[in-house]
């Protein structure tokens, strides 16, 4: 039976990330510590340091990102949504000219 997955407060991810990049302990050295999976850690941190100089919109939540990539999400699927009724349209437009 699947076990519930453990969720971690934005403050708590923060302060893991933290202790690794001030601290002279590995990442797998502070995973154990925390009982986190070092892969998890790791992930964290790449989220951390990705982000530009004084951003905060780190660790969103819930599966959920940041606006601008809910924003980037929307306006892929209308491109795709257009490109398939533009590319309907030009069917029927050639079957419509050989009449």
């Amino acid at each position: 039976m699947a076990g519930q997955r453990r969720q971690f407060t934005r403050e708590y991810k923060l302060e893991a990330v933290k202790l690794v990049i001030e601290g002279k302990q590995s990442i797998s050295e502070v995973a154990h510590k925390l009982g986190l999976r070092p892969d998890m850690l790791r992930a964290w941190k790449r989220q951390v340091e990705g982000l530009p100089r004084g951003q905060k919109n780190v660790f969103t939540g819930h599966g959920k990102g940041t606006e601008a990539e809910e924003e980037l999400k929307r306006l892929r699927r209308e491109v795709e949504r257009l490109q398939q009724e533009r590319d309907f349209l030009k069917k029927a437009a050639a079957y419509f000219a050989k009449e």
